[in-house]
C-alpha cells in the first residue's frame, strides 16, 4: 500500500500568509492585534474555501456503492501483483483473489520480487488452499535495473508476462500484496468500467485502523488524500486532477500499452498517482472509497505511520525546499493558527480561530465515521496535522542524506526521479 501525501498544494498561496507565535502566555502581548486578526481571518477563510469550494472532498461521497449494470460478454481480467518479502500477507491477498466470484476469464500473477523470505511458498499454498492453483502464476523478478523503483519494474514484469499469454486479458488489476478484497469486488469494478468506459477504476482500500497510533493518525491520511485531490475532480473528465490508489486500479489493457505502459513512470515514486496522470490522458478515470477492499498492513505504532509518509512526502513536494517552507507555513495557518488563537487569543481574533477550529472538527467528521472512529479526534486534528508535518520534514532530512524513498531495504527516491 502506498498512498500519496502533501495536503498544502492547491492552496498554499492562501496560506502562507502569517505564522502564529507559540511561546507567548498571551499571543496578541506578542503579535498585534491587527496581524492576529488578520492572520485569524486567513485561517477561516481558508476553511470556508476548503468546505465550500475544494470539490467536497470531505464529504467523502465518492464510493462504490452502485452497481452497474452487467456487460453483455465480461472480459478477461488478470491480477498482477508485485510482492517483496510478503509472507505475512500475501496467502490473505492471494487467496481473496483467486476466490472472486467473477463470471469471466480471471487469473493471478504474482512477481516476486527477489524475496528475502517465503512469499512465493506462501503465495502457492494459498492458491492450493483455494484449489485455484491453475489460475496462480508467480514469476522470479529479475534484478532491478537502474531508473526504476522496485514496485513499477515487478509491475512491468507481470504486465509483460500477461500480454504474451495466448489470450492476453482485457483488464489488468494492479494490487499489491497487502490487500484482501471481497468475493464480489473485481465484478462490480469490471461492470463499471465496462459501463463508463473507464480507462483506470481504482478503489481506496480501506487501511487498517485498530492501534492507537492506526486510530489517531490513518482517517487523517485518508482525509489529507482526498483533500490534495478531490475525488469529485478526479472522476470529471474535465478536470486536469488525476489520482489513484495504488492498492486497487483496474486498468484497460490496451489504453495503458498505448500509453506507453509501465515504463512510462518507470522511476515515479508516487506511482499511483503518475499512472493516473498518464491514463486520464487517454479517456476518463474513476477513484472512490470503499468498504469491500481492505488493507491488512499493520502500523502498529507511531513511527510505523511516519515510515509510511515520509518515505514519499518530499517526493510529492518534487524535492523543492521552497515547496516544503510553504507547505510547513501553509500546515501552521489552515491548522495550527485556529486552536492556538482560540486558545490564547481574544476578541475578533478568538471567535474567528474558534470558528476556524469548528470547521476543521466538522469537516473530518464524515472520514471519521468512515473508519469507525470517535468523532472527538475531529477536535484533535492540529495535533495529528502537526505530526505530518513532521514526519514531511523527516521525509525532507531523509532524501539529503541520501535516504528518501527507503522501502524493504530499498532506497529509492532521488531529486531526479520523475513524480
Amino acid at each position: 500500500m502506498r498512498i500519496a501525501y502533501r495536503t498544502a498544494q492547491g492552496f498554499e498561496s492562501r496560506a502562507c500568509a502569517g505564522q502564529v507565535l507559540l511561546a507567548s502566555p498571551n499571543v496578541r502581548d506578542t503579535v498585534g492585534p491587527d496581524m492576529l486578526e488578520l492572520i485569524a481571518f486567513l485561517a477561516l477563510a481558508t476553511w470556508l474555501y476548503l468546505l465550500a469550494a475544494r470539490g467536497g472532498f470531505w464529504l467523502a461521497a465518492e464510493r462504490d456503492e452502485l452497481q452497474a449494470a452487467p456487460p453483455a460478454t465480461w472480459p478477461s481480467v488478470t491480477a498482477v501483483v508485485p510482492a517483496r518479502d510478503e509472507a505475512g500477507c500475501v496467502a490473505d491477498s492471494i487467496g481473496s483473489l483467486l476466490r472472486q466470484d467473477y463470471p469471466g476469464a480471471h487469473a493471478v500473477i504474482l512477481v516476486d520480487d527477489n524475496s528475502t523470505d517465503a512469499t512465493a511458498a506462501v503465495a502457492r499454498d494459498a492458491a492450493a488452499a483455494a484449489g485455484q492453483t491453475g489460475r496462480l502464476t508467480v514469476i522470479s523478478g529479475r534484478p532491478l535495473p537502474a531508473g526504476w523503483t522496485g514496485k513499477l519494474w515487478a509491475l512491468k514484469q507481470g504486465v509483460d508476462a500477461a500480454a504474451q499469454r495466448p489470450e492476453p486479458p482485457a483488464y489488468l488489476l494492479l494490487t499489491d500484496a497487502d490487500i484482501v478484497y471481497a468475493p464480489e469486488t473485481l465484478r462490480r469494478l469490471v461492470a463499471k468500467a465496462e459501463a463508463e468506459r473507464l480507462a483506470l477504476t481504482s478503489l481506496m482500500a480501506k487501511l487498517r485502523c485498530e492501534s492507537l497510533a492506526e486510530r489517531a493518525l490513518v482517517p487523517a491520511f485518508i482525509f489529507f488524500f482526498q483533500m490534495l485531490y478531490p475525488f469529485a475532480w478526479v472522476n470529471r473528465p474535465q478536470s486536469a486532477t488525476a489520482a489513484a490508489a495504488g492498492g486497487c486500479m483496474l486498468v484497460r489493457a490496451d489504453v495503458l500499452r498505448r500509453a506507453g505502459g509501465i515504463a512510462r513512470i518507470r522511476g515515479a515514486l508516487i506511482d499511483d498517482c503518475a499512472l493516473a496522470q498518464v491514463l486520464k490522458a487517454q479517456g476518463p478515470i474513476w477513484l472512490g472509497l470503499t468498504q469491500r477492499v481492505r488493507s491488512i498492513r499493520p502500523y502498529p505504532h507511531l513511527d510505523d505511520i511516519r515510515g509510511m509518509v515520509a518515505r514519499s512526502a518530499y517526493a510529492q513536494l518534487r524535492y523543492s525546499p521552497l515547496l516544503l517552507a510553504g507547505t510547513v507555513l501553509g500546515m501552521a495557518l489552515t491548522y495550527l493558527a485556529p486552536p492556538m488563537l482560540a486558545l490564547l487569543g481574544s476578541g475578533p481574533a478568538r471567535w474567528m480561530g474558534l470558528a476556524a477550529w469548528a470547521l476543521m472538527a466538522l469537516a473530518f467528521q464524515p472520514t471519521l465515521r468512515f473508519y469507525r472512529v470517535s468523532p472527538l479526534w475531529g477536535a484533535a486534528l492540529p495535533a495529528i496535522a502537526f505530526l505530518y508535518v513532521l514526519f514531511t520534514l523527516d521525509s525532507a532530512w531523509a532524501s539529503a542524506r541520501g535516504r528518501g524513498g527507503l522501502w524493504k531495504g530499498r532506497v529509492q527516491a532521488s531529486p531526479t526521479s520523475p513524480q
